[in-house]
């Protein structure tokens, strides 16, 4: 069977340094998807629709605290990728306001690689 290659993905930075529950960690990545998506639907249309048309491309990946967390912000920012930085509302694990992820994309898999290429998969 052929590797299938995408040319747009999604990545979703997760903080590991809060020891979340997988179900927090779950949920954490979904706000971060999904905001980072809508930001691509409503920014950049064609991009949003192409990756989604070929199957919405999902990678996360690990951060060790809130300034690399950061940082990777800066960094998909100055790339000019559309990105959602997720704050929880603290009715569970953690206190209000924890950054707890970063969605960055949907864009172009070889810019995505230029700000997380790095980063260990979660």
């Amino acid at each position: 069977m052929a590797e299938r290659t995408f040319e747009y993905k999604q990545v979703i930075a997760v903080r590991t340094d809060l020891d979340m529950s997988k179900g927090k960690i779950a949920v954490q990545v979904a706000h971060g998807a999904v905001s980072s998506a809508e930001q691509t639907r409503v920014l950049k249309q064609d991009v949003w629709k192409a990756w989604f048309r070929e199957g919405q491309k999902k990678v996360a990946v690990k951060v060790s605290s809130e300034e690399e967390l950061l940082e990777l912000r800066r960094n998909a920012i100055s790339h000019s990728l559309p990105n959602a930085l997720i704050r929880d509302a603290g009715m569970t694990e953690l206190p209000p306001g924890t950054v707890t992820v970063l969605g960055i994309g949907p864009a172009k898999a070889e810019i995505i690689d230029e700000v997380t290429g790095e980063l260990k998969l979660l």
